[in-house]
């Protein structure tokens, strides 16, 4: 088995993958214990060769492959890249570029949403992965020859799912389909982890701005506690303590402590100060500073729009052959439910052409959905002008 664990090594492999057109990667790590993830295994495929460097080896140097991740003439193809990017990102703060996601490209050729990389490789390749190596301890060294056959496995079917996607993409003319997702997954700020936005993945928690205010202090907080700790941030405090006590902000060390998700003796440790310093620095912040309290959109009164939204999003889903994730989210068919020129993918671009303004179209009575041998069909009113032409 081709296992690499000298850093000469690795720079003759790099150098001769970049003389290819593209690279399959994909990376095998542990983030049980760790807020960052500790990358063990990075595996690497051109047409010629496909070879697992062993990332923990003692001494290696990396700098050949995060050159090859910063090659401007090699893409990189990843399957469901995110969190092997974020691996990159934290090696060595770039982001491989150009890229291509197998998994959103199968989101625009048919293969629904989110599809496992085993079911690419069996319906494209014709072969079954072996999946019993996938929660072995890639920590523990000597590595195995089943765990190094299964992780070459990810990246040797991964070049025929690449060039198959990529012909039907190129056929049918949606390769630039991908590109709003590309753009995500590529810019740095989806991988870097600011404290100051933690809060974030609560924001609709927050009721009013006293809540929010001693939230953002307080999420800050535990981010910057899990990152300088290396743990996962449940192990500072969890979420519903977290949560718990923003929305309460106990203002002493007994009111903390007869919270009920809160850990009994936390509030008598540095920890415990610490949030009640946090605390007291979200109720002195300004009202008039904080951002915007987004309610988590309801439905309400324009619930009946929103189903049949949903139900010409699934016609044109399985007429197109894209999966409905890739053209609209529920939050935007809300959106456009209650705006014509709400801020949402789904209303430009491509997916305007193929979903948006046929949307725009139900809403106002001007499209009907009908059932014709079984299948949704839509029929346009053709009495009424369109929305588009009322716009000109």
């Amino acid at each position: 088995m081709s296992l690499i664990t000298n850093s000469a090594v690795l720079a003759e492999t790099c150098g001769r993958l970049a003389r290819h057109p593209f690279v399959t990667v994909d990376t095998e790590f542990l983030r049980e214990t760790t807020f960052w993830p500790k990358v063990c295994v990075i595996q690497l495929a051109s047409d010629a060769e496909a070879v697992a460097v062993d990332a923990l080896a003692p001494d290696l140097d990396l700098t050949p492959f995060l050159d090859l991740m910063a090659n401007p003439a090699v893409v990189k193809v990843f399957h469901a890249a995110r969190q092997d990017i974020e691996i990159v990102w934290n090696l060595g703060k770039l982001v491989p570029a150009p890229l291509f996601d197998t998994q959103v490209a199968a989101m625009v050729c048919g293969f629904g949403d989110q599809v496992a990389y085993g079911e690419l490789a069996q319906s494209i390749c014709k072969v079954t992965v072996d999946k019993s190596s996938r929660f072995t301890d890639w920590s523990r060294r000597p590595l195995t020859e089943a765990q190094i056959v299964y992780a070459l496995a990810d990246v040797t079917h991964l070049r025929d799912i690449y060039k198959s996607l990529r012909d039907k993409l190129e056929r049918s003319n949606r390769l630039s389909w991908l590109d709003d997702e590309m753009r995500s997954l590529t810019t740095p700020a989806t991988y870097e982890q600011d404290p100051a936005s933690a809060w974030e993945r609560y924001r609709h928690r927050a009721r009013k701005p006293r809540d929010l205010a001693v939230l953002m202090e307080l999420a800050a907080w535990r981010e910057r506690e899990a990152q300088t700790k290396d743990v996962p941030r449940s192990r500072v405090l969890k979420d519903d303590a977290m949560l718990e006590v923003a929305l309460a902000a106990p203002r002493t060390a007994e009111a903390l402590g007869n919270l009920r998700a809160f850990p009994r003796g936390m509030e008598r440790s540095r920890g415990g100060a610490d949030m009640l310093a946090a605390i007291e620095r979200g109720l002195a912040r300004d009202p008039k500073t904080l951002p915007r309290i987004e309610r988590e959109r309801r439905s309400g009164s324009n619930g009946a729009t929103v189903e049949l939204l949903k139900v010409l999003l699934r016609q044109v889903s399985e007429r197109h052959g894209v999966a409905p994730k890739m053209i609209a989210t529920v939050d935007d068919l809300e959106a456009i439910s209650g705006d014509d020129d709400a801020p949402v993918a789904a209303l430009t671009g491509w997916r305007r052409d193929l979903f948006g303004a046929k949307a725009l179209e139900l809403k106002h009575g001007r499209l009907a959905l009908t059932i014709e041998r079984g299948r949704v069909i839509t029929l346009a009113w053709q009495e009424a002008p369109s929305i588009e032409q009322a716009a000109e």
